[in-house]
C-alpha cells in the first residue's frame, strides 16, 4: 500500500504541523486555567483574610462596653467596608446579622419573621459546606462568622471557560475560512492543470486523425486497421473532453445508461487484457433515461474497470451488473477477482494521492467520486470487500 509521493509528503507536513498546533493550544489552554485559577485561590484568600479581620473587628466592638473610650472609628470602618463578602453573625446558635445578602437585601418581597429566620439557617447551611465558619470568643461565649465567596470570585471560576470556549468557537471559524480557501486553491491548481492538458491534446489529436485519413486513401493500407485507429483517436478526443469538463458545470443531456455502460465495456474488452473473462449483466425490465454527461460517466466506469484489471495481475474475472434501484434508480456493480482490500485502505481509498499501486497519482477514484456524488447527485462506495476475496464497487445513480 502507498501514497503518492507528493500527496504523502504534504500530508506529512500538515500532519506534523497539525500536531504542533494542537500541543500549542493545549499549552495555552492549560496556562489560562492555571492563570485564573491562581488568581480565583488569590481572591478567595484575600477574601478569607478580609473576613477574619471582619470578625475580629465583631468580636472586639462586642467585647468592649458601650461607654468604653475606646475609638471605634477604624473598627467601624473595617465593618462599613464589607461590601461584597456575603457574611452572617452567629451568636448562641441563631444568627444575629448579615451583609451583603442579596435575596434579603435587594428584593421586593416582603420577609415575614419566621421566613427570614428560616432563610438564614438555609444560608447558614449552604456557607458552612462552602467555607469553614470563623470563630470568636466573647466573655465565654462563642461566635461564628459564616461566609461565602463574593460574586466576583464565583463568576471567576467560569470565565476561563467563557474564554476558552470563546477563542475554540473563533479558531474554528478560522480552521473551516482557512480549510475552505485551501481546498478552493487546490481545486484551481487541478482544474487549471486538466484544462491545459485537454489544450495541449487538442493539437496532436487533429494531426492524427489527419494522418488516419491519409492513409486511408492508399490503397494497400487495411481500412479496418484505420477505422480502429480513429476509434483510438476518437477516443483520445472524449478524454480531451473529460478534461475540458473538469471544473465546468458539465452539459447534461439524456443518455440511455444500460447502452452507455454496455458500450463503453465493450470499448475495454478489446484493449485490456485479454486473460479477463469479462460478464456484463443488466437486469433493467427497461431502458432506463437520465439527464448525465456521457463523458463523464464513461469516465467512472473506465477508471472502475481498469482498476479491477489492475488488482486482479490482468488475469481473472470481472462482472458488471446493472440491478434497479427500489428507490427509483439504478445500481452499477464492478466485481472483480483481484486481492480485495482490507478495511483500513477502504477508508482511503477515495482520498487524492493514495494508491495501491505502484504508479499513478491516485486521483482517479477521487475524481470518480466528485464526478458520481457533485455532478450527478449519485453515490460511489465499496460494497464489499476482504483481502484475496476481490471487491465490488457499487454506483448508484
Amino acid at each position: 500500500m502507498k501514497s503518492n509521493r507528493l500527496f504523502h509528503d504534504i500530508y506529512v507536513n500538515i500532519s506534523t504541523r497539525r500536531i504542533i498546533t494542537v500541543v500549542t493550544l493545549l499549552v495555552i489552554v492549560i496556562g489560562i486555567l492555571f492563570y485564573f485559577n491562581e488568581v480565583r485561590k488569590n481572591l478567595e484568600d484575600r477574601e478569607e483574610r478580609y473576613t477574619r479581620l471582619y470578625a475580629e473587628s465583631i468580636r472586639f466592638y462586642l467585647e468592649k462596653a458601650v461607654n468604653s473610650t475606646c475609638d471605634y472609628t477604624f473598627v467601624q470602618e473595617v465593618l462599613e467596608a464589607n461590601e461584597t463578602v456575603p457574611t452572617i453573625l452567629v451568636t448562641d446558635g441563631s444568627p444575629m446579622d448579615y451583609r451583603n445578602i442579596p435575596e434579603l437585601e435587594d428584593s421586593t418581597h416582603k420577609w415575614s419573621g419566621k421566613e427570614k429566620e428560616n432563610f438564614l439557617y438555609s444560608k447558614i447551611a449552604q456557607m458552612g459546606e462552602e467555607h469553614t465558619p470563623i470563630e470568636f470568643k466573647i466573655e465565654g461565649s462563642r461566635g461564628y462568622v459564616y461566609y461565602s465567596n463574593s460574586n466576583i470570585v464565583k463568576q471567576l471560576r467560569y470565565f476561563p471557560y467563557i474564554l476558552l470556549t470563546t477563542f475554540f468557537v473563533f479558531s474554528l471559524l478560522a480552521f473551516i475560512a482557512y480549510s475552505s480557501s485551501r481546498k478552493a486553491e487546490q481545486n484551481r491548481v487541478w482544474v487549471g492543470l486538466a484544462k491545459e492538458t485537454a489544450h495541449q491534446l487538442g493539437t496532436p489529436i487533429s494531426g492524427l486523425m489527419g494522418w488516419v485519413e491519409v492513409l486511408k486513401i492508399n490503397p494497400e493500407f487495411d481500412k479496418t486497421i484505420g477505422d480502429e485507429m480513429l476509434k483510438d483517436i476518437k477516443r483520445l478526443e472524449t478524454i480531451t473532453n473529460r478534461f475540458s469538463n473538469i471544473g465546468s458545470e458539465p452539459s447534461m443531456k439524456e443518455e440511455d445508461l444500460g447502452e452507455l455502460v454496455e458500450s463503453t465495456v465493450e470499448y475495454l474488452k478489446v484493449r485490456i487484457s485479454t486473460k479477463i473473462n469479462w460478464r456484463f449483466e443488466n437486469n433493467l425490465s427497461q431502458p432506463y433515461i437520465k439527464s448525465v454527461n456521457r463523458n463523464l460517466i464513461e469516465w467512472v466506469i473506465e477508471n472502475l474497470c481498469k482498476n479491477a484489471v489492475d488488482a486482479m495481475g490482468g488475469v481473472g474475472s470481472l462482472k458488471i451488473t446493472l440491478t434497479p434501484n427500489p428507490k427509483n434508480g439504478i445500481f452499477i456493480d464492478i466485481k472483480d477477482t483481484g486481492k480485495g482490500m482490507s478495511a483500513k485502505v477502504q477508508r482511503k481509498i477515495f482520498n487524492p494521492g493514495f494508491s495501491t499501486k505502484k504508479r499513478g497519482w491516485g486521483l482517479g477514484l477521487t475524481l470518480a467520486k466528485r464526478i458520481i456524488e457533485v455532478y450527478h447527485s449519485g453515490e460511489i462506495f465499496v460494497k464489499e470487500s476482504s483481502p484475496n476475496s476481490g471487491t465490488t464497487f457499487r454506483v448508484v445513480l
